[in-house]
């Protein structure tokens, strides 16, 4: 032990139910599908729900639970479905009410769970609310957040109540020259923010919930959750409160973006977590009136690390069942270390609440792709380490087989984060990359779409790296992906196990042990160079032959093969599970 480098030890005993009793979501596999970039079932060169539908026995056969659908309600698509006009009707482009019924008839079938996008901060301009309130109507006159402005001493001018940024640059209020009042606008300019103190706002979003409970949905995935309020108007002098300037400027010195100031008045204020335990409360009622499988919450919160502990619940309520775990997404990249990785594993198994299910995300449609953000090279080591980790694994769909960020030129560029840039600085914003069409073979638009135009282009070369390719060679990333989620599904180690890890030099390692069954050991070696290990003298009760489960597509192993616990090198980049049958 005395040559080992940076050790760290730590036995979680993980009180969970048993498998026999765990609920459907409890250390489930969730898989995040973008339907405008899955499958199009109509050749107009968007996906969409038809589409879904044709796929949902792959989504199945790669050992999913839940499938979380990127938005799909009525929207003129300024932000792709995150405007929305109708929450109670489908994007026209995605087909119909009674295609969403039959593709959750269809997941039920299979055994899945579909969850819907909720995104409730904000909708559309050219929604029928925010119509009304344009026009003062009296119901819907504070549905958003309207105010007068202020008057420029120097000048005389009308300008904005306070230097509010928006998330897409800019100021975050908008006038209005019917209502004459700006409104507020923490994303794009047609996406006002809702009001939530006032009640009827939450009550009307209360109903929209309802109404597709009514219909079979099994939960919500609950956007942009940090910006649902805003702190009141200062009563003395009539306005909101100027935000501070964030305390390290030197690092976002553009005074137009959003990261220029630091967002406390607008940003996981308390109210935010109120209402996320109201909404807990509204699911758990349906479930125990209805007597339905448990409809759960996913929560979405870049916020910091206590307030996402926060979102579980507060000790008297519940709060979101999958509060996102962002912080691996956020402070992991191709220059972290084993220790990093090992931090942020313990730093939240160590701190969440008991009684509640780890969960951990590595990538969605807002960042760039595992492959990509890891490099190519770690595909597999990322999605071992995803699926062998305790509770909840989220995928990006793509990221099981290797997908990278497609190329998105400045001509294609959709995404308004991209377009509010320039040519030669889009590609820090934009979100495009991440969203380029799904590779399911080597047919015309990598058989996403027969249109001669599609949404995005594909991005990138397909015609040996797609879905049917893979499920053909003999082995593949998206093969040891599969093998990952059969294990994680069947394996008492990964459905209720402790967790005891250590790192040598840049490789973390780590043992998967429940009461009964077999014991598992992962190495996963981050760095650059191979490593030899000498398994033995790290862990207790370690035999010397230990059996390969599951390796990195390179790793030049394969399973089945019995390796030395005592001399076992681990290459660079690869990622192994191994098995020691006790």
């Amino acid at each position: 032990m005395g040559k080992l480098i940076g050790i760290f030890l730590l036995a979680l005993a993980l009180c969970h139910l048993s498998h026999s009793e765990q609920d459907w979501w409890e250390n489930g596999n969730f898989y995040q599908i973008y339907p405008r970039s899955f499958k199009d079932s109509d050749g107009d060169g968007v996906g969409d729900l038809n589409g879904v539908n044709e796929k949902l026995e792959y989504v199945k056969d790669i050992g999913m639970k839940g499938v979380w659908l990127s938005p799909i309600f009525q929207s003129p698509m300024a932000d792709f479905g995150y405007d929305i006009s109708n929450y109670t009707n489908v994007q026209p482009e995605y087909g119909t009410n009674e295609d969403l019924l039959a593709l959750i008839e269809r997941a039920h079938s299979l055994g899945l769970h579909l969850i819907l996008d909720f995104v409730p901060n904000h909708t559309s301009d050219e929604h029928e609310w925010f119509q009304r309130s344009v026009a003062n109507d009296s119901y819907y006159r504070d549905f958003y957040i309207w105010h007068d402005g202020v008057i420029n001493s120097t000048t005389g001018e009308r300008q904005p109540p306070s230097n509010w940024i928006s998330q897409f640059r800019y100021s975050a209020w908008e006038w209005n020259e019917q209502r004459q009042q700006y409104y507020l606008h923490q994303f794009g300019v047609k996406q006002p923010d809702l009001n939530y103190r006032n009640p009827n706002v939450l009550e009307e979003m209360n109903n929209i919930l309802r109404f597709w409970l009514a219909r079979g949905i099994d939960g919500f995935r609950i956007d942009a959750v940090p910006f649902l309020f805003e702190v009141e108007i200062d009563p003395q002098t009539g306005t909101y409160p100027d935000e501070p300037l964030s305390s390290d400027i030197s690092t976002c010195p553009d005074p137009d973006d959003w990261c220029h100031l630091n967002h406390t008045f607008t940003n996981s204020l308390p109210e935010d977590f109120e209402i996320i335990y109201q909404w807990r409360e509204l699911v758990d009622q349906w479930t125990r009136e209805h007597n339905t499988d448990t409809k759960v919450l996913l929560t979405e919160a870049y916020t910091s690390f206590e307030n996402l502990m926060h979102m579980y619940g507060d000790g008297l309520r519940n709060g979101s069942h999958v509060p996102f775990n962002f912080e691996m997404l956020a402070g992991l990249n191709n220059k972290s270390s084993a220790l990093d990785f090992d931090y942020y594993v313990h730093h939240w198994l160590s701190n969440m609440p008991k009684g509640v299910y780890a969960n951990w995300v590595l990538g969605n449609h807002d960042n760039p792709r595992l492959a990509s953000r890891f490099g190519a090279q770690r595909a597999d080591l990322m999605n071992i380490f995803l699926q062998t980790l305790p509770g909840i694994a989220v995928t990006y769909n793509g990221e099981e087989y290797g997908l990278e960020n497609g190329y998105v030129s400045w001509e294609d560029t959709v995404d308004p984060q991209g377009c509010n840039a320039d040519p030669t600085t889009y590609l820090q914003y934009s979100r495009d990359s991440e969203r380029t069409p799904f590779l399911w073979d080597n047919t015309k638009n990598a058989g996403f779409s027969t249109a001669d135009r599609t949404w995005l282009p594909i991005g990138q070369s397909y015609a040996d790296n797609n879905v049917a390719a893979q499920l053909a060679a003999e082995n593949s990333h998206l093969k040891i992906f599969k093998q990952l989620t059969q294990l994680r599904q069947s394996e008492a180690a990964f459905i209720d196990g402790s967790y005891v890890s250590v790192v040598v030099k840049n490789v973390l390692v780590y043992i998967r042990a429940a009461e009964t069954g077999d014991k598992y050991i992962v190495v996963l070696n981050i760095g650059d160079e191979n490593v030899s290990l000498n398994l033995g003298t790290l862990f207790d009760d370690l035999s010397a032959k230990l059996e390969v489960v599951v390796s990195s597509l390179h790793s030049d192993i394969p399973n089945g093969q019995i390796v030395n616990a005592n001399s076992f090198e681990a290459k660079a980049y690869n990622g192994y599970v191994l098995r020691l049958a006790i």
